[in-house]
């Protein structure tokens, strides 16, 4: 199995779920808690490609700045500084492997990437 990467925030029910299933499939992932790490922009650029939605499909619609972001069509550079301010404005959890990287929303698109 490749490396596993779950970028995590433990209070999220479907981040702790993720997590859950990689265990139960035998994968023990690296766990990266980005509310503590933050983010940094290398990072968020993969993630952006690699899922394939942009930074706007990993920006996290339930929070109030983000969805205000989005509404107001920010650009890429404006959404990097919002999620580099903020990290929790970035959706979870988001699970990357050498297959490629989802948000995990439905829980089952991890599966997509092991």
């Amino acid at each position: 199995m490749t490396a596993v990467v779950l970028y995590h925030n433990p209070k999220c029910s479907t981040s702790r779920n993720a997590l859950a299933l990689l265990r139960e499939r035998g994968i023990e992932p690296t766990v990266v808690e980005y509310l503590k790490t933050g983010w940094d922009r290398a990072t968020l650029e993969r993630l952006a490609a690699r899922t394939g939605g942009g930074l706007s499909g990993l920006m996290r619609d339930k929070e109030a700045e983000a969805r205000a972001l989005m509404d107001a069509g920010a650009d890429d550079q404006a959404l990097m500084a919002a999620a580099l301010a903020q990290p929790i404005l970035i959706e979870r959890p988001i699970v990357e492997t050498d297959k490629g990287a989802v948000v995990g929303r439905p829980l089952e698109r991890v599966l997509e990437v092991l």
